[in-house]
């Protein structure tokens, strides 16, 4: 029979929980209290840092926030901190991660080199607190979606580039939401004013390398899963954008999902919105998918 998943396992035993309880009249919290969040600094920045939060009970999986707005500094990890508090009150683990951004030290190679090194320092964060990265799913928005998808494929990196070599945190898994998934493209089509040139520092002609590296698109196949979720009414980051990676990732073999969902650029980041519904499966279906150990049931 097919191993069963971690959070399967985890959910069932807090589903018969609940009726047990049920069964003698106790009522148990929909969501348990969590801890508050602890930050890491990982660089000598101020945006060099992660906030770590932990549920209070068993945790079902971790998740690496990585927040969007176009790799400009005008926007930061506040913007992970809701889904954040979401998610543990499921029960997952969080690191919403901060890193530099375009017009605030960040760009090429900067930013890419603080989202490797901020997602290995979870590796200290989680020897401290007992955490297994087994079940480790990156999440991110937008330009953040860009930057998980590309935090996946950091193995196959060539020496020398940034994030390159053996990552002490191997994510298992990535859910984009949104993404930038296709630098050439959205290069091409100037979003955002030109949001790509500025977060590469040059033209493309001028250093055609440092593009390859940096667009998810030329590291497929990955040999993780890649769920891309995208809102149907989303005019801030184009569909096509989800669309072409995943038929580029499917054509060469790789595992990864399109999933269109109601709303625009932001619904999938309302938690209560049915956008953040299929997010949080889709998570689910991440950790089970990278089943960590558990033995097959029967």
């Amino acid at each position: 029979m097919n191993p069963v998943g971690r959070r399967s396992v985890l959910t069932l035993a807090a589903a018969v929980g609940a009726a047990v309880l049920a069964a003698c009249g106790i009522k148990a919290d929909a969501k348990a209290p969590s801890v508050a969040p602890q930050r890491y600094a990982y660089g000598e920045d101020a945006s060099q840092f992660a906030d770590l939060y932990l549920p209070a009970g068993e945790v079902l999986g971790v998740v690496v926030i990585i927040h969007g707005g176009y790799w400009r500094s005008t926007y930061g990890a506040e913007l992970g901190k809701p889904l954040a508090e979401d998610l543990v009150a499921r029960g997952y683990a969080c690191w919403n991660l901060e890193y530099r951004r375009a017009g605030g030290g960040g760009g090429w190679p900067a930013t890419f080199d603080d989202v490797a090194a901020g997602i290995d320092h979870l590796a200290t964060a989680a020897a401290e607190h007992g955490l297994d990265l087994r079940s480790t799913t990156a999440l991110g928005h937008s330009a953040g979606g860009h930057l998980a998808v590309w935090a996946a494929g950091r193995p196959g990196m060539p020496a020398g580039a940034p994030g390159a070599g053996i990552p002490a945190v191997k994510l298992t898994g990535v859910v984009s939401q949104a993404g930038v998934l296709n630098l050439r493209e959205a290069r091409d089509l100037g979003l955002s004013d030109d949001a790509v040139v500025n977060l590469m520092g040059v033209p493309e002609a001028d250093d055609p390398e440092r593009y390859r590296l940096a667009d998810p698109m030329t590291a497929v196949p990955l040999d993780v899963p890649v769920y891309a979720v995208h809102g149907k009414k989303d005019t801030t980051v184009p569909l096509s954008q989800s669309e072409s990676y995943v038929r580029a990732a499917t054509a060469l073999g790789a595992r990864a999902e399109l999933v269109v969902v109601p709303g625009n650029h932001f619904a999938i980041i309302t938690p209560g919105s049915k956008a953040w519904d299929t997010v949080v499966d889709l998570l689910g279906a991440a950790v089970d998918a990278a089943d960590p150990g558990l033995p097959a049931a029967g």
